[in-house]
Formats: C-alpha cells, sequence, structure tokens
C-alpha cells in the first residue's frame, strides 16, 4: 500500500502511525461501532503459506486474551491479500522515549514492572510467549502501562539494524533472529526453543534499564551484543535496601540458563511487591560497573622441584592481594585450579567462570635464575592486553609479585582509593626469606596429608617475620583444619583464633583474614559474633564473593534461612563457582530436591542425608561406603560410618560411632545438631536432648529446622524438649535482632517478612 488508503475494510483511515520491519500502523475509525482502532496492515508473506497460516493461528490465540495492561486485538481482516490486525488504539509514550530522558525511580520502575508481569502471566498460561519485549513496545498511556504486539511474527536477516529486528514465531527458519538482540534471552542468540522465562529474561533486562538508563548488555553491533549476553553479566546495582533488592531481582532473571530463572512471571512479581514496601523505594539506583578477573596455576615449562611450588602458590598469593579491590571480583584460587593445564580453553574459562579477564603465566628454570612469562587477556575474544617477560632468582619472588600486581591494577582498573593504594602496601613480608616460606607453605596447604608440615613451615614464617598479617590468617586456617576433623580440641580452635587474632590486629582490612575467620568463631560457638562482623565487612565490600558465602553459612546457625539463601545468591552473582554450603539451608527448609542439586562440593554426610531422606537408602549407603574409604581424618569419617550404620539397620554400629563423636568433643554445632536428630531417630532420647542442648548453647539455634525435623519427633511432649524449643526461639529472636541493627535487610534487599 504506497500511499495512505481511505479505507480498510469497514475501517476509514484517520492518519499514518507508523511502519516497521513487518508492516504499517494506522490510526483509524471503525464505523459500524464509532470507535477508534489501530490498523496493522502485515507485509506480504512472500507466498509462504504456512508462515501465513502460523501467523493466523498466533493471532487468534492472542485475541483470546483479555488484559488491561496488554493491547487488545479486536479482530483480523484481509486486504489486497494483506492480513490486517485491528487492535486496540492506545495514545500515550512508549517506554522507550521515556528512558532516553533518564533512569526512573525504584518505585515507578517496579509498578510498571509489575503492570508487564501481570499481562505476561495471563499470556503465558495460556501458551503464548510473547518474544519481542522491549522499552519500544511498552506504552505508558492515561489509562495505565500497555504492552503490545503479543503473537505477532516479524522477521529480517540476523545482519539488520536493530530497530529492525524483532520476533518470527517459527524458531526453525535459517538466517532469522528471533527478537530484538538488546533484550533478547541467551537461547534465542543460539536458536533454541524459548518458553515464558525468555520473557522473563527479557523484563529483567528492561527492569534494568528502567532503573539506570542504560541497556544491561553493552554493544552496538549485533555480535557485540550477543556477546555480552552469552558472556558478560550487567553492572551491579548499588543504593538503598530497596535498589539491593532490584538488582537481586534483575540477576536471577537474567540469569543464563532458563532454569536458574524465575519459573512463572508471577513468582518474579511477587519479588517485585516485597521490594515496594521497602526502604528507599523512591531513589534511584547506581550501577556499579565490575571487572571480573581470574588467575589460572602457572604452567611449569620444565619439571622442577625447587620451582614447582609456584605453580599454584604464586598466582592464589597474586589473587588475595587483587581481592581487595572494590571494582575488581577476583575468582578464588580453588575455582582457578579447576582450569590448570597446558593450553587453557578461555571461552569455556569465560563462559564457565564468568570472567571477562584471564592472567597466565610460564615458569621455567635456567640455571639460578627464574624465567617467568606472564599474559593479561580479556576472554573470550582473547586480546592480549599485555605480554610480560622477566628473570629473577627465588629470593626476588617478593618485587615480581608486586610488580605483576601492579600491572594487572593499571590494566584494568579505573582508578584506586587512597584505602585500596594502601592496602595493596599494607600486607607485605618484611622479606623474601619470609615470603617464599609463605608460598611453599601454601603450596604444602592445599593437600590434606601435608597440613602439618604447612604450620610449621608458616609458624617458621611468622618467626621470621611477626608483622605479616596473610601469613597468620593462613595459620589460623592449617591449624583449624588439622584439629577439626581429627581431634576437636579446645586447644587446636585456641591455638587458631589467636593467630586470626593477630592477623586481624595487624590488618583490621585483611580480606583473606575476614573470609577465613569465619568457620573458627562457628566452633567456637561465636555464630552471631560472626555474623555481625560479616554484616559490617560486606557493606564495606560489595564486591567480595567469599564474604557473602560465610554470611550464608552464619545466618543458617542462626535460624535466618531465607536471608541465608539471599547471601547464597549474592555469592553466586558474584562468582557463579563459589562453593557455599547451601545444600544444608535448603535441607533445614525440608526442599530435598534442591538440597540435592546443591550437594556436590560436600563431602559425603550430607549428600548421604538427603538421599536417604528422598527414600533413595540404598543409594545413600553405597555413597557414603566409598567416602568412608576415602576420608583420612578421624571425626568425618566417624560421621559417614554412624550415618551409614543407621540406615543399613545396624543401630549397634551408628551407637558407637556417635559415642566416639560425643567424646570426641566435636566443635562444630551444626555437626552436633545432626548427631542429635540421628540419636532421636534411634530413639535414644537422653543422649539426643543433651546433644541438642550443646548445639543450641555451642551456638546452632535453627528453630525453624527444630520444629519441622521429623527426625525430631521421638523427642516431642517431653519437657525437655520444648525448653530446648523455648531457648532457640530466643537465640534466633536475639540473632534476628542483631541482622536488622547491623543493617542486614538493606545489605541483602530484604523486606520485613523476609527473614
Amino acid at each position: 500500500m504506497p500511499e495512505i488508503p481511505e479505507s480498510i475494510g469497514p475501517y476509514r483511515v484517520l492518519s499514518k502511525v507508523g511502519e516497521g520491519g513487518m508492516g504499517v500502523v494506522y490510526k483509524a475509525e471503525d464505523q459500524r461501532l464509532r470507535r477508534v482502532v489501530a490498523l496493522k496492515v502485515i507485509r506480504e508473506f512472500d507466498g509462504d503459506s504456512s508462515r501465513r497460516s502460523r501467523f493466523w493461528q498466533e493471532a487468534r490465540a492472542a485475541a483470546q486474551v483479555s488484559h488491561p495492561n496488554a493491547c487488545r486485538i479486536y479482530d483480523i481482516a484481509e486486504e489486497r491479500d494483506r492480513l490486517v490486525l485491528v487492535m486496540e488504539f492506545i495514545e500515550g509514550e512508549s517506554l522507550a522515549r521515556c528512558i532516553e530522558r533518564g533512569s526512573l525511580p525504584a518505585q515507578e520502575a517496579g509498578q510498571i514492572a509489575l503492570a508487564l508481569l501481570s499481562a505476561l502471566e495471563a499470556f503465558h498460561k495460556v501458551g503464548i510467549v510473547h518474544r519481542d519485549l522491549k522499552p519500544g513496545n511498552i506504552v505508558l498511556s492515561n489509562g495505565g502501562t500497555k504492552l503490545l504486539d503479543f503473537g505477532i511474527a516479524k522477521h529480517v536477516p540476523v545482519n539488520a539494524a536493530e530497530e529492525t529486528v524483532a520476533t518470527l514465531a517459527d524458531a526453525t527458519l535459517p538466517g532469522v533472529f528471533l527478537g530484538t538482540p538488546r533484550y533478547a534471552s541467551p537461547e534465542q542468540f543460539r536458536g533454541r526453543p524459548v518458553d515464558a522465562r525468555s520473557d522473563l529474561f527479557s523484563m529483567g533486562a528492561i527492569l534494568f534499564e528502567m532503573l539506570t538508563g542504560q541497556p544491561p548488555f553493552p554493544g552496538e553491533s549485533f555480535g557485540e551484543i550477543a556477546h555480552a549476553v552469552l558472556h558478560g553479566s550487567p553492572p551491579a546495582l548499588s543504593g538503598s535496601p530497596a535498589i539491593a533488592a532490584m538488582g537481586r531481582i534483575v540477576h536471577r532473571a537474567l540469569a543464563r540458563e532458563p532454569q536458574d530463572r524465575y519459573p512463572t512471571a508471577e513468582a518474579m512479581a511477587q519479588e517485585v511487591r516485597a521490594t515496594l514496601l521497602m526502604d528507599g523505594i523512591e531513589t534511584k539506583a547506581h550501577a556499579r560497573a565490575l571487572r571480573r578477573l581470574i588467575v589460572l596455576p602457572f604452567r611449569v615449562l620444565r619439571p622442577s622441584e625447587e620451582i614447582q611450588f609456584l605453580a599454584y602458590s604464586l598466582p592464589e598469593a597474586i589473587t588475595v592481594s587483587l581481592a581487595g579491590l572494590e571494582n575488581l571480583v577476583v575468582r578464588s584460587s580453588i575455582v582457578a585450579a579447576q582450569y590448570s593445564g597446558d593450553a587453557p580453553d578461555l571461552q569455556k574459562i569465560a563462559r564457565e567462570a564468568e570472567v571477562d579477564v584471564v592472567l597466565t603465566g610460564a615458569l621455567l628454570n635456567v640455571g639460578k635464575q627464574l624465567r617467568i612469562t606472564t599474559q593479561l587477556a580479556e576472554v573470550p575474544s582473547g586480546t592480549l592486553l599485555w605480554s610480560h617477560s622477566s628473570q629473577a632468582t627465588t629470593h626476588e619472588l617478593l618485587e615480581l609479585h608486586d610488580d605483576l600486581v601492579r600491572r594487572v591494577v593499571e590494566s584494568i582498573v579505573p582508578s584506586l582509593t587512597v584505602q585500596e593504594h594502601q592496602s595493596l602496601q599494607k600486607d607485605r613480608p618484611a622479606s623474601a626469606t619470609a615470603y617464599q616460606i609463605y608460598l611453599q607453605a601454601n603450596e604444602f596447604g592445599r593437600q590434606w596429608e601435608n597440613i602439618p608440615t604447612a604450620i610449621e613451615m608458616y609458624e617458621r614464617c611468622v618467626s621470621l617475620d611477626p608483622s605479616y598479617a596473610s601469613a597468620w590468617a593462613r595459620l589460623g586456617r592449617a591449624r583449624w583444619i588439622s584439629d577439626k576433623y581429627n581431634l576437636g580440641s579446645l586447644e587446636g580452635l585456641r591455638a587458631a583464633e589467636e593467630a586470626f587474632e593477630t592477623a586481624l590486629r595487624l590488618n583490621p582490612n585483611l580480606t583473606l583474614a575476614h573470609n577465613l575467620y569465619t568457620h573458627v568463631q562457628v566452633d567456637q560457638g561465636r555464630s552471631l559474633d560472626a555474623m555481625k562482623r560479616l554484616l559490617d565487612r560486606a557493606g564495606k565490600r560489595r564486591s567480595d564473593a567469599e564474604l557473602f558465602a560465610g554470611l550464608a553459612h552464619v545466618c543458617r546457625y542462626c535460624g535466618l534461612l531465607q536471608p541465608a539463601l539471599v547471601a547464597h545468591q549474592e555469592a553466586r552473582r558474584l562468582d557463579p563457582l563459589i562453593s557455599t554450603s547451601v545444600m544444608h539451608t535448603y535441607f533445614m527448609l525440608g526442599e530435598y530436591e534442591r538440597a540435592l542439586e546443591a550437594s556436590g562440593a560436600d563431602y559425603g554426610y550430607g549428600r548421604g542425608l538427603v538421599l536417604a531422606t528422598l527414600g533413595r537408602v540404598e543409594e545413600a549407603v553405597s555413597m557414603l561406603r566409598q567416602c568412608e574409604l576415602a576420608k583420612p581424618w578421624r571425626l568425618g569419617k566417624l560421621y559417614l560410618t554412624s550415618l551409614r550404620a543407621l540406615l543399613e539397620g545396624d543401630r549397634e554400629q551408628s551407637l558407637a560411632t556417635s559415642e566416639e563423636l560425643i567424646k570426641a568433643t566435636f566443635r562444630d554445632p551444626e555437626g552436633m545438631y545432626y548427631l542429635a536428630r540421628q540419636l532421636s531417630y534411634l530413639r535414644e532420647e537422653g543422649p539426643a536432648l543433651d546433644m541438642l542442648s550443646r548445639a543450641i548453647d555451642n551456638g546452632f539455634f535453627c528453630h525453624q529446622a527444630m520444629v519441622r525435623d521429623p527426625w525430631l519427633d521421638a523427642l516431642r511432649g517431653r519437657p525437655e524438649f520444648t525448653e530446648l524449643l523455648r531457648k532457640a526461639h530466643q537465640l534466633h529472636v536475639e540473632a534476628l535482632a542483631a541482622f536488622v541493627a547491623s543493617g542486614g535487610p538493606g545489605l541483602l534487599g530484604l523486606c520485613s517478612e523476609g527473614y
């Protein structure tokens, strides 16, 4: 229709509204009903009858749904062999135009999101997926927020300009992209089938853009945007408690895999509604860009006992130094160790570890000299930022370490605060000898059987340099691990605590010490103190995944299960491969399938318990037997044996090993709780009550779990158990008050109903 027609069927055309890749839109008057409508005249289907048929099917389905926040389809007609959609005419401003003027307050963005999610829920329920959600398809009118173009097929080649790229109902056509790239889901880029969760990904992108005024995935070309969506992560949102909660919603909606997103539009809407009741909802968000770095183990080009210890310990030391920078998220050395090898796959590392910068290195012993070659590259492109070679003796490792840290910082961190400059200089050993011993001790500390040697070397290091805080922190960790699963002695715990206290006295801001100290405090019965310390630290170091992993751990001990889950989610947002104890949180909540999914890093006991709870007892017994053979440490093995014997019906062996654990003064109060529930299951009520009392007194007072745990049923009705429940509840209430007073709700973005 090259010219504006006077009429189309019974509709008198008033004006041309717009034109796009799929057709032209007119404002018209329905002369029969005397109402103004919008006519969308669809471009020709090039003789493709199957596409024409699919379009009809989509349009008919969409016309069956009436929702106040979606543009209504009144009719489908044909004019000159072209299809014409007759739709509700909506006057107003597009959300895209609104965002051009700047970001929206969280309150306004949340209300718009709720309107859109309500419309999506209605259409998703009848199997209709929008496929092209974007601010240009959303109109802000006097009648409220309206979503346009449900069930409309559009098509252009992949390399077309973004403005004209749109959806197509059939995902199988070659050379056609589904959706507008900047708001499309990863599965749309990959050409995979989409469902309702694809729309929720687009909603996450729109919500981010409303809050910040910028799209979450940068890029000018199709390829740049595709790379950002498939491999990048949007900047973190900072601001008020409401903004933190919005940031968490955006992060989940933008999860790369559909199963990690909200299952339904209503589930996402529920969390948005909760944020509207939180402090700071009238404020605006700030997007904080983070660079994400991983330092891979260095390759030793020619085997040499003299330098082998540097392959892991030198990269780990560099990782620790860089971990204190606010705008840099550094993957842990445990994660980095997964990618050791001669030829690292940078694309795989970028995809799995979600990083955009990788530091690699190679070591070669040349006589008395050490030759080291390092490269810093952006991934997954492999673009080389710099390459550097140097030679030094092992006594010059400290200068080498400082030089590499400086080069990394200058390349990828835009600016440092005065405090960050001081942090990089503060925890530095006084001598090259102390640093070399520290690196060697770190290498020994990687293997359980070598921890006694590591302790000796750390002690030698701090005797040479009593002011080296990192060495004191590592010594504390080694002492704790060595004692925890072998003796469980009070003396060993005190020795570990002394080392950590020394480290934090020397450097109160040492990230390494804060992250490692948590488990010692828990074993001391000071889970509440640990929670308050971590909340204070995380408020200052929002980019440290380890802090949030520790917070996820101690919140569970204090009975704060929802905050524990949210802290775990924040840790995983910062580092998708970080190990947390979330399996036990799911178990305490009675979500056993999710506990099983999260049990990959468990040493065997928790996974066996979950399998048995799910009725997979034989599988649990088989797995526990294998773990018993593999675990060298005494107390851990006793836990495995006690559970395995219980599941096999060997009451005598289970009680015998439980008795050994009781005598061993095992310090972890959550372990005491698990032992108490086993004893209760075996109808040993007296010992069970004693062990439960010990668990509560030592800092595990997860009242919610104790109330619902079926293995504690043998104790219910006894006055002693009632008193223990009362005590656990009181401690939980005190912990909740401390959590609120320490700013926990704001840090994690939780409303008052989320505890």
